[in-house]
């Protein structure tokens, strides 16, 4: 932990590491890959096949990690079923559906705001470009 004392802007909370309430739920989920598996096992049961495809520009290893680093967490459940090739399905668990409402409401608030984020992208670099 630094030296440097907090500023005090924010609840001290905030300033200490292994306390803050941001900094265990983001490192969790932070990425891209996280969240949109969080989305897809939002509709139900997926078998990793099914995933692989929901999400095209993810990898089999990246998928494997991500999956593997939610069923740690306890935000999904991962099951196999005794069959040739075996079967191997995830859902999301209690505590996963319970992250919904924030996915959710990422997902809303992308929707909502994505052309004026683009938007200012190309004002951005134009800006960039120019001087």
């Amino acid at each position: 932990m630094s030296d440097r004392p907090p500023p005090n802007i924010a609840p001290s909370i905030f300033y200490k590491l292994d306390m803050c309430p941001i900094r265990a739920v983001i490192s969790r989920v932070s990425g891209k890959w996280p969240l949109l598996v969080v989305a897809h096992l939002s509709f139900g049961k997926h078998r990793f096949s099914e995933l692989l495809n929901g999400i095209p520009d993810i990898s089999q290893r990246m998928l494997t990690q991500t999956l593997r680093t939610l069923e740690r967490d306890g935000l999904v459940n991962r099951s196999v079923t005794a069959s040739i090739p075996p079967r191997v399905d995830y859902e999301l668990t209690e505590l996963g559906e319970s992250l919904l409402p924030a996915v959710q409401s990422l997902m809303q608030w992308g929707f909502e705001n994505r052309k004026d984020i683009e938007a200012n992208h190309a004002v951005h670099d134009q800006d960039t470009e120019a001087a």
